[in-house]
């Protein structure tokens, strides 16, 4: 299935159905009063969560979405039937923005029932309301209102309580495949990561969810590589992952990949660099141990970041992976930053 988080909608309420303008007609009565009907309302619209859904794949090709008109009025002081209301389910996590003015509408993070987005429009007047004293037999009726309508832009954003980010090939994807059940394609090739992949991991006290995204590359912010669109992704996440790469192919020192990953989620409208981050040194399996201790301290005193706040595992092996998670599962609890419903 195609991952797509923002869609563009024009949506349209159902039209009020028109009043009746009837007479009453009988044997034994050829001149009955007035008894036409009131139109039905239009058919109203509401936005609805699905669990069940992670993507926006079912807007990709339809984008307008119209609820049914109100039905007209009739004889005998009949109503006209209501339209049909309209139900649109979209994914847990999603935002609806006001696609003219960019307002946020709605955020669906934890909603739950049905939100209205655009109402019906009342149904019209049928001739027997406007019978009077004056005018026993009017003929006059009125047309259904205009439901509402506008225009809304959907952006998908994960739920997570743990964010990963890091350059291309830096080992996230392998270390979501060895902490939890999610199996994002790996490979030894940039852009392995073409979209964000969630992962639960099952700790002793708290579950908590992992997200990895595309990785980043230096210039990201304006367009590089995938670009920054899949930062929102994270944006929800009470904490963030640094990915450092020890064997890095373009011979990054770790001290500049963090720089050059900090410049980019600065750039980022979320200010992710507010949000609490540890260090991860990956691939240590390739590095001799005497060089730990440097790279170590040259990120400390270099970049002023709590040697606590440095971890040093090796996402193939496994190795220094459950002291970090150990931690992480602390953090999500202290820092009550878990999203799920443990």
């Amino acid at each position: 299935m195609n991952f797509i988080d923002e869609a563009h909608l024009e949506i349209k309420a159902g039209d009020g159905g028109s009043g009746a303008s009837s007479f009453r007609r009988e044997k034994y009565i050829p001149f009955g009063g007035p008894d036409g009907g009131d139109g039905g309302k239009g058919g109203d619209i509401f936005f609805k969560v699905n669990n069940n859904l992670n993507t926006l794949v079912d807007f990709q090709n339809k984008k307008l979405f119209k609820a049914k008109n109100g039905h007209r009025g009739s004889g005998k002081n009949k109503s006209g039937a209501a339209g049909e209301d309209l139900i649109i389910e979209i994914p847990m996590g999603t935002v609806i923005y006001d696609e003219l003015t960019n307002e946020e509408i709605m955020d669906c993070k934890d909603f739950k029932g049905e939100y209205l987005i655009v109402k019906g429009g009342d149904g019209g007047l049928g001739n027997a309301r406007f019978k009077s004293s004056v005018n026993q037999a009017p003929r006059k009726c009125t047309p259904g209102f205009e439901g509402e309508k506008r225009s809304v832009r959907l952006e998908l954003k994960s739920l997570a309580d743990v964010g990963l980010v890091g350059f291309p090939n830096a080992g996230k994807s392998t270390f979501l495949n060895k902490v939890s059940s999610a199996k994002p394609k790996i490979g030894n090739y940039p852009f392995t990561t073409l979209r964000p992949h969630l992962g639960t991991v099952k700790a002793t006290e708290s579950n908590y969810v992992i997200a990895d995204i595309p990785g980043l590359i230096e210039g990201a912010s304006s367009g590089a590589g995938l670009g920054i669109k899949f930062l929102k992704h994270i944006s929800r996440t009470g904490l963030l992952l640094i990915f450092v790469d020890l064997f890095s192919a373009e011979n990054l020192k770790p001290v500049k990949q963090i720089t050059l990953l900090k410049q980019e989620l600065d750039s980022f409208k979320d200010d992710l660099t507010q949000k609490i981050s540890w260090i991860i040194c990956n691939k240590i399996d390739l590095i001799q141990s005497n060089e730990l201790d440097l790279i170590q301290n040259d990120i400390e005193n270099k970049l002023n970041i709590s040697s606590n706040d440095i971890f040093f595992i090796s996402a193939a092996t496994g190795e220094g992976i459950a002291k970090l998670l150990k931690s992480l599962e602390t953090a999500v609890i202290k820092n009550n930053i878990s999203n799920l419903d443990l």
